[in-house]
């Protein structure tokens, strides 16, 4: 933030004022420039201004976009809800679905390995919520979504073999540069999530001393703080979550799942959409719907904020049995960000600023009567 911005003289720890740093606006300007230039580039390798001038925008384009649009809506009102549950209805419907924004628009200017998790635990704090709460809901929304995807896939890889990792391959073994990169990506993600499940509902002691024991050796020494605080907020978490009932498990679950499944959903629509001879029976369908699960295991470890430009690139060559015209999917990708993408980073132009000026006049608001009873 600016010297001129409200939060500049606010009694910010540093280490707030790093978070703050995270979600300033200037940061959508990096996603922006990096998914243009990928979008251009696409545009100068496969763009075909004939396969363009010869899409129809008919009423069933038109319409399955618009499902598209239902679909990016579905995927927010579930993770609202999600937040809702952990929440156990300390916020309202309104304020989940405001800080559902702020969290999604950190998540897009942040590299997708690395998410909002920082952004989460300070914007909940801010909150009024405690911090077991606080730990609870930020670590627990890692365990469930990688409960999610570490289930599911190998139930689908069982039904469809290995074509659903990469067009066109029959064997493991023949699943190329892409398929490694996404067992590789699968693997990273089912040994840190089963170490926050270890964390959370184990033993999160014997997490907080290995953190702490590991981050004392010299090339991981300036991690030390950090690890500290996630193995406290474990324990923290753990404490919470040990009496929960498992209708609550249940439920955080299901919202889970409704809201990885939007956003895939959002994809199959806009395919459907576009691509006029792909069947729209359950299996044709379902089979898309694990092949983008496959794909977003591999975004969610892209360097770039958000995947900006690696998503854009990854799409085409992943889904080539599905959307075989170059244009086309360059079109369906273009559409894609702007609505599930890009709309966040303007959603949270509006939405940040706005925020950050009440959590300002609340803390001031507070000072201002400690100094009063004090005086």
């Amino acid at each position: 933030m600016s010297k001129g911005d409200p939060i500049s003289g606010e009694n910010f720890s540093k280490e707030q004022h790093a978070v703050l740093d995270s979600i300033r606006m200037s940061r959508i300007i990096l996603p922006v420039f990096i998914g243009i230039v990928a979008v251009f580039y696409l545009l100068w390798r496969q763009f075909d201004p004939a396969e363009f001038a010869s899409i129809n925008w008919t009423f069933h384009t038109n319409l399955w976009i618009g499902i598209a649009i239902i679909f990016v809506i579905s995927k927010h009102l579930s993770y609202a809800l999600r937040l809702r549950i952990l929440s156990e209805g300390a916020f309202s419907w309104r304020k989940c679905i405001e800080l559902i924004f702020i969290w999604e628009f950190s998540s897009a200017v942040s590299p997708t390995a690395v998410g909002g998790s920082a952004v989460a635990f300070f914007v909940l704090a801010q909150e009024k919520l405690s911090t077991a709460r606080t730990a609870t809901i930020v670590l627990y929304t890692v365990v469930l979504d990688g409960l999610f995807f570490i289930g599911s896939l190998p139930l689908l890889y069982l039904w469809f073999g290995s074509n659903m990792i990469r067009p066109g391959v029959e064997e493991l073994s023949d699943i190329g540069g892409w398929g490694y990169y996404f067992v590789f990506a699968y693997s990273l993600m089912a040994v840190y999530s089963g170490l926050f499940y270890y964390g959370i509902f184990i033993d999160p002691r014997q997490i907080q001393r290995a953190l702490t024991w590991v981050t004392r050796l010299r090339l991981l020494r300036r991690f030390h703080e950090k690890a500290v605080q996630l193995g406290g907020d474990m324990v923290l978490a753990s404490a919470d979550l040990k009496n929960k009932s498992w209708g609550f498990h249940i439920k955080a679950f299901l919202a889970t799942a409704m809201a990885w499944s939007s956003r895939f959903l959002i994809l199959n629509s806009l395919i459907i959409g576009f691509i006029l001879a792909l069947p729209t029976d359950f299996f044709t369908q379902f089979e898309l719907f694990a092949r983008l699960e496959a794909m977003f295991v591999i975004i969610a470890f892209s360097p770039t904020p958000g995947g900006a430009g690696f998503v854009e690139i990854l799409f085409g060559g992943f889904l080539t049995d599905y959307v075989d015209n170059p244009t086309y999917a360059t079109v369906i990708s273009t559409i894609w960000r702007l609505i599930a993408y890009y709309a966040y980073l303007l959603a949270g132009v509006i939405i940040i600023p706005n925020w950050l000026r009440k959590v300002v006049n609340e803390r001031r608001q507070r000072r201002q009567a400690e100094d009063q009873s004090s005086s």
